[in-house]
């Protein structure tokens, strides 16, 4: 049954395409540092994905200073692809350390899930109107505040 499932998401992943202005995103899902599933779909208004260690750190740095159900107040997902952080290091360090934040953090393990946009030294801001794409910008640890004003 593993097999299969793995077969499934390696499918999806290869044939995934990266996001555009005016996509709709459809439903998928991601586990968080829990290993919780968590679905996206239509309700969801801002995602934002991380890509590097430093704009995780300060997206996270961001939404500690926040409550805990800030994220789902906004309609909005934190997304940070881990994909190409070794499985060890992953494992003994990165997980222990998200599971110490109060907020979640969906991950992208799967090096092939290329859906997302990504530009070197920031986060990807992603603006949604009934599960349509209709801004997709980049952004700093700068202009966090203003992404939930």
């Amino acid at each position: 049954m593993k097999k299969i499932i793995l077969i499934v998401c390696l499918v999806f992943f290869a044939n995934a395409k990266e996001f555009h202005v005016k996509d709709n995103i459809g439903s998928f899902s991601l586990l968080d540092q829990f290993d919780t599933k968590h679905t996206i779909n239509k309700n969801i208004k801002t995602i934002i994905v991380s890509f590097e260690k430093q704009t995780s750190k300060d997206i996270n740095k961001f939404l500690n200073s926040k409550n805990a159900t800030f994220l789902k107040e906004h309609n909005a997902v934190f997304i940070a692809n881990i994909s190409g952080m070794p499985t060890i290091i992953t494992k003994l360090f990165a997980l222990p350390k998200m599971k110490e934040y109060k907020h979640k953090i969906l991950l992208i393990y799967d090096d092939a899930d290329t859906r997302f946009k990504s530009v070197e030294g920031k986060s990807t801001l992603y603006r949604l109107k009934n599960g349509v794409i209709t801004q997709i910008k980049f952004i700093t640890k700068d202009d966090l505040q203003k992404v939930f004003e």
